[in-house]
C-alpha cells in the first residue's frame, strides 16, 4: 500500500470506518466509488463547506470516482441532522435555484468532468408506495431513536414528524443505489452515513466505508463557520474582503486552515511551517499571506489574488481606506441615527452592543478620524465613510422617509 495515498485520505479527517477496510481496498489498486452529499438548502457556500468538497477533490487527483449527489428529492424532506427541532422543507423552486448555484460553486474546487453529478429524485423519485414500505422496514424505530438528536427531542418531548426518520435511510438508499464504496461526509452526519453502510449489507452489498470530516471554525477560532454568527468567508465574496478575513484569523488557527483548506501544502510542509515560526526562523504572517492567496486565487484569479495582496499592504501598512468599498444607503423614518445602529445596519458589526465596544475600544473612525462619542448621532442627509478596526469599511448615506 502508498502510505501517502492513505495519508491523503486520513488528512484532516475527523474518523475513519473502518480503517482496515480502507488499506484493503486500497491495495486492490483500484478507483474507489466516492459518494458525498449536498442538499441545496442555501444559495451560496463559504470556506466552512468547502472542507468536504476539498477533500473529495484530493481523492479525485489520486483518480478515485467522485459522485456528488445533489439531494432535490431529500431537500424537500428537510435534514434534521443536529437540529432540536424539525426542519421546513424547500420548495422545488427553492431546490433548483439553489441546485444550479451549487454547480457553479462545485466547479471552483472539483474538476466537473470527471465528477458523476447525480440528483437522487432521479431514483428515489421512482418509488412506490410498496418500496419505500419495504426500505422502511429495514430499520426499527429503537435505532433511530439512538440518533443524538432524534434522542434529545424524544426525551424533551419535542416533536419529530415521521417524515423525518425517512430522510436517513433515503440517504442510505443513494448508497445502495451507487454501490459506493466509500462516503464522505461532515462528522454531524454520522449516523447517516452508518445507515447507509447497514442498508448495503441489508442488501447483500459490501458495506461503505466511511470518512468524516470537521467543521471548520470561524474567523473567531470558536464557534463553527457560519453566517449567522457572522465570522464567515464566503466563497463569493471579493477577493479584498477575503483577503482581509484570512489574515484576521489567529496564528494558530492558521495551521488548521492550512490542513483542511490548502492543496498545495502537504502536512510534512505544513509541519515543518510551524516548526519554522515556533523557533523564530520564519514570521507566521508570511505563512497567512501564502495561504490567502491560494484560496482566493482558487475562488478568482491569481490576478485577483495579487491585487488583493497589494491591497492589503497599502491599506495596513501606510494607514489608507481601500480604494474599493461597498456603498450602502440607509434609510430612516425620521429624526438622527444612533452611531451603533447605524454600524450594525451597515454590516460593520454584529450587535450595536459590539459598536459601543469597539468605539470604546477606538477601533470605530468616521472618514479616517478616530471617534469617541458612544451616543453620536448621524444626520440625515450625510454621507461618510464608517471603519470598524482595520478591515471593514462601509460608505453610507443617510436618507430620510
Amino acid at each position: 500500500m502508498n502510505d501517502n495515498t492513505f495519508e491523503t485520505f486520513q488528512r484532516g479527517s475527523t474518523e475513519i470506518l473502518v480503517v482496515d477496510e480502507l488499506k484493503n481496498k486500497i491495495k486492490e489498486n483500484r478507483p474507489l466509488r466516492i459518494k458525498a452529499g449536498f442538499d441545496p438548502t442555501a444559495p451560496d457556500l463559504h470556506l466552512g463547506h468547502t472542507v468536504l468538497i476539498n477533500k473529495l477533490r484530493q481523492l479525485q487527483d489520486l483518480g478515485h470516482e467522485i459522485d456528488i449527489i445533489i439531494g432535490d428529492f431529500t431537500a424537500l424532506i428537510g435534514d434534521p441532522s443536529g437540529k432540536n427541532a424539525t426542519r421546513p422543507p424547500l420548495s422545488v423552486d427553492q431546490v433548483m435555484a439553489n441546485t444550479k448555484t451549487y454547480q457553479q460553486q462545485f466547479s471552483k474546487i472539483l474538476d466537473l468532468k470527471k465528477t458523476n453529478l447525480r440528483f437522487n429524485s432521479e431514483w428515489l423519485g421512482k418509488l412506490s408506495v410498496t418500496d419505500l414500505i419495504k426500505l422502511a422496514s429495514s430499520y426499527t424505530v429503537a435505532r433511530m431513536l439512538e440518533r443524538d438528536d432524534f434522542h434529545q427531542r424524544y426525551r424533551q418531548h419535542q416533536p419529530i414528524a415521521i417524515h423525518e426518520f425517512l430522510y436517513p435511510l433515503l440517504q442510505g438508499y443513494d448508497s445502495v443505489v451507487l454501490k459506493t464504496d466509500l462516503e464522505c461526509g461532515g462528522n454531524d452526519q454520522k449516523f447517516n452515513l452508518l445507515l447507509g453502510r447497514e442498508l448495503q449489507k441489508h442488501c447483500k452489498q459490501t458495506p461503505q466505508i466511511i470518512l468524516t470530516m470537521p467543521l471548520l471554525e470561524g474567523l473567531d477560532g470558536i464557534q463553527k463557520m457560519s453566517k449567522s454568527l457572522n465570522n464567515y468567508i464566503a466563497i463569493d465574496e471579493p477577493a479584498n474582503n477575503m483577503f482581509g478575513k484570512i489574515m484576521s484569523i489567529s496564528d494558530e488557527l492558521m495551521w488548521r486552515y492550512f490542513e483542511l483548506l490548502s492543496f498545495k501544502k502537504s502536512l510534512r510542509d505544513i509541519k515543518s511551517m510551524q516548526q519554522e515560526a515556533t523557533q523564530g526562523l520564519a514570521n507566521p504572517r508570511d505563512f497567512k499571506i501564502e495561504l490567502a492567496l491560494e484560496i482566493i486565487e482558487r475562488f478568482h484569479t491569481k490576478a485577483d489574488a495579487e491585487k488583493a495582496f497589494q491591497e492589503f499592504q497599502h491599506r495596513f501598512r501606510d494607514g489608507a481606506i481601500p480604494s474599493q468599498i461597498k456603498e450602502l444607503n440607509i434609510t430612516i423614518p425620521g429624526g438622527d441615527l444612533s452611531i451603533a445602529h447605524l454600524l450594525k445596519q451597515a454590516g460593520l458589526v454584529a450587535s450595536t452592543s459590539e459598536a459601543l465596544r469597539s468605539i470604546e475600544a477606538g477601533a470605530v473612525k468616521i472618514d479616517s478620524q478616530k471617534i469617541e462619542d458612544k451616543k453620536l448621532l448621524i444626520k440625515p442627509g450625510t454621507s461618510h465613510i464608517y471603519q470598524v478596526g482595520k478591515r471593514r469599511f462601509a460608505k453610507v448615506t443617510i436618507l430620510s422617509e
